[in-house]
């Protein structure tokens, strides 16, 4: 019997065909282009080989190609009658995601591994930030993360793609020291992979390392491929380094060159998220608003998100509504959003309405609400989702309304309070306040 580079059983006679899945699977874990052009070598030469259309379908699904995803999910279920154990329960997991159904294909991975704990792929879709655990909207989803990590870890051992997301987990609870061992292993044993960039790009970040930061991803970046998944997303990392370090022109060169959400080569969320979120931060660094760059943002996010549904991309939608000072729009994406928790169909509640109109009453001058609306939902922060470096956006604002405001006091105990590593944020007055 032919096995993946995890040992797992493939069903496939084909060595060639194996080979090409495994290359497909890599290239998805690393997130490298080229994944289905590889999955569809392994269905070249068999075409009864399920897991590869599902790996294809995978790819197509992060490209924000649906036709294309249910186009080859369809031959892996007619294929699964009679398919085995571990191939009916990897596909059922797939079949759960790509209909939406987030809350079945999480407690679908949660059973898959307890079998097949090295199946990779599957582990994929909850093993990060932006995973089924970290985008859930509950509290103590990054505790949970690492606990789910955790117990895993014995099987991995010291596996480059395991460490990455274990050693990034680590990092966002604070666990820095256990963290670093386990990024630095991965990027070390396997340097062609983009989640270990990116995990370690998290790392400087958590630890105020901005330089350090600075350094490896411009000696990184030239190894990945524009076409990558995590191209524009690592390019706002960089940009997000030279932000903290002052270097306003080449944050900027960045955004424009490698981020910008028509230039951007992510999911459709991260390249509004992306844009908007640095656009914003830029703005409570002291640079003027660019009008232009965020009235192409709003045509964006009206196009390609007209519904709402995932917490971290809805909550910059709301913020490019609030932003451009589209009312109606901003009160429109917050009723859908309020109806669905009301539906109880949106697990982080009302914690992303409440964030939108906080961004709105900033944007008019409203500083007073817009603190009022912050400061009590301060602790459910990672109910939004995805990282912290996201996450430091609402105390960046925060802080910008306090020292508008002439509340230093507040200011000042926002920043004493803050978690170490990054207790400095890039927002205008700030170094005024604190001489």
């Amino acid at each position: 019997m032919l096995t993946d580079r995890y040992g797992l059983t493939v069903s496939t006679a084909s060595a060639t065909a194996r080979d090409a899945y495994v290359e497909g699977v890599d290239l998805l874990l690393t997130v490298y282009p080229g994944a289905a052009a590889a999955f569809d070598r392994a269905i070249a030469d068999d075409p009864g080989f399920a897991l590869a259309y599902i790996g294809k379908a995978r790819a197509f699904q992060l490209a924000g190609d649906l036709a294309g995803m249910r186009e080859n999910l369809a031959p892996a279920l007619s294929l699964s009658k009679g398919a085995s154990a571990r191939d009916l329960s990897h596909i059922d997991v797939f079949r759960h995601l790509f209909a939406g159904q987030a809350i079945a294909a999480l407690a679908a991975i949660r059973s898959h591994v307890q079998t097949w704990p090295r199946d990779a792929l599957v582990l994929s879709l909850a093993a990060n930030q932006g995973g089924l655990i970290g985008m859930s909207g509950l509290s103590g989803r990054e505790q949970d993360l690492v606990d789910f990590l955790d117990v895993l870890a014995p099987q991995y051992g010291e596996d480059w793609w395991f460490e990455a997301h274990h050693g990034m987990a680590l990092s966002e609870i604070g666990r820095h020291d256990d963290a670093r061992p386990r990024i630095e292993r991965s990027v070390a044993r396997f340097r062609r992979n983009a989640y270990a960039a990116h995990a370690f790009a998290h790392l400087c970040y958590e630890t105020g390392e901005q330089d350090a930061g600075i350094v490896f991803m411009r000696e990184w970046m030239p190894l990945y491929d524009r076409g990558g998944g995590l191209f524009g997303h690592l390019n706002w990392h960089l940009g997000l380094f030279e932000l903290h370090a002052g270097n306003m022109e080449a944050a900027l060169r960045l955004y424009s060159d490698a981020f910008s959400a028509d230039d951007h080569r992510g999911a459709i969320h991260q390249k509004l998220s992306d844009s908007a979120a640095f656009l914003w931060r830029s703005e409570l660094a002291g640079h003027p608003r660019d009008h232009a760059r965020w009235a192409k943002l709003k045509d964006y996010a009206r196009e390609k998100l007209p519904r709402p549904g995932m917490s971290l991309a809805d909550w910059h939608v709301g913020l490019t509504y609030a932003a451009v000072g589209d009312d109606a729009a901003l009160e429109g994406w917050v009723r859908a959003i309020e109806e669905l928790a009301s539906a109880g169909r949106y697990p982080s509640g009302s914690i992303i309405p409440d964030m939108a109109r906080a961004f709105a009453a900033f944007q008019r001058g409203d500083y007073t609400t817009a603190i009022d609306l912050i400061e009590p939902r301060l602790p459910e922060r990672e109910r939004i989702g995805g990282s912290r470096a996201q996450g430091d956006l609402v105390e960046a604002t925060l802080l910008r309304a306090y020292l508008v405001s002439g509340r230093d006091a507040e200011a000042r105990h926002l920043v004493a309070v803050r978690r170490q590593g990054p207790a400095s944020l890039p927002v205008s007055g700030l170094e005024q306040t604190f001489a």
